[in-house]
């Protein structure tokens, strides 16, 4: 599966991909657009993108950048 056809299913579909294929990494809090608050989470991996699915599993954001690369490097 691609990210372009995962961001394509319905929100039910991608918590069931995420249950059965992906990989959680650990948690995570994702910064907000404007910086001002973060959102906590957890992030896997899931073919060949990660996902950031929120405590509450309202928010599903797949990326095609590991966000946890930056926070090994600081």
């Amino acid at each position: 599966m691609t990210i372009e056809s995962f961001k394509e299913l319905t929100h039910e579909k991608k918590l069931l991909e995420l249950k059965h294929n992906g990989d959680i990494l650990g948690p995570y809090e994702r910064r907000s657009e404007n910086g001002d608050s973060k959102t906590p989470g957890d992030i896997f991996t899931l073919y060949e993108f990660w996902v950031f699915l929120s405590e509450d599993e309202k928010m599903i954001i797949p990326t095609r950048r590991n966000p946890l690369y930056k926070e090994e490097e600081e």
